[in-house]
């Protein structure tokens, strides 16, 4: 009878430490996204490559994203970013057609502070709702915290508010990191379902 209970205890023990290893990317529901590839495609033909944990592009022959292999409705999204000046990039968010994104087929919390229509620069969502506030990003690590809960979102640049409100265009859809030009790196990248 004590043998049997030790082996009870064995697999008990053993199936909590696979599940405990299955959920070392999540915490308190947090997906990390960060310094891999998995979970990821690449659209377009950006060099995009990882170094020191970071999604780094600074080159390709057009917009290039990285788009989640997962859909999202609502979520919250993290990140940091740093962008050289002159830097067109942006974090696009229920995306409709993964093989053709734009700023008018997907939410685009922009990374763009020279954005010749400025209600749609950094901070902001072109298109769709202009930041209240001008933050200028260029050549340091900056952070967006985006939550989109029904037609309700809400954006903090560096944890200024930027938007908080509502647009009923887009519900669902996948994620993705734009390549458009200049110098643009990712770091810290992590989603959470809501």
């Amino acid at each position: 009878m004590k043998s049997i209970k030790l082996v009870v205890i064995f697999f008990s023990i053993s199936f909590l430490t696979a599940c405990a290893s299955m959920d070392s990317g999540m915490e308190d529901g947090w997906i990390d996204m960060s310094g891999s590839f998995d979970g990821w495609t690449m659209v377009g033909d950006a060099n995009w490559r990882i170094e020191n944990g970071e999604f780094i592009a600074d080159s390709a022959s057009g917009i290039s994203h990285l788009v989640t292999e997962e859909n999202f409705d609502n979520f919250q999204i993290q990140l940091e970013f740093w962008n050289h000046e002159g830097a067109n990039s942006g974090v696009f968010m229920r995306i409709q057609d993964p093989s053709a994104i734009t700023d008018s087929t997907a939410y685009e919390a922009n990374i763009f502070d020279n954005r010749p229509d400025q209600s749609g620069r950094t901070g902001g969502i072109p298109n769709f709702l202009p930041p209240a506030v001008v933050i200028d990003t260029w050549d340091q690590w900056n952070s967006y915290d985006i939550t989109m809960i029904g037609n309700h979102v809400i954006v903090y640049l560096n944890g200024v508010k930027t938007i908080d409100g509502t647009d009923d265009n887009f519900s669902s859809g996948p994620l993705s990191l734009q390549y458009g030009a200049g110098t643009i790196k990712f770091r810290n990248v992590r989603i959470k379902r809501l």
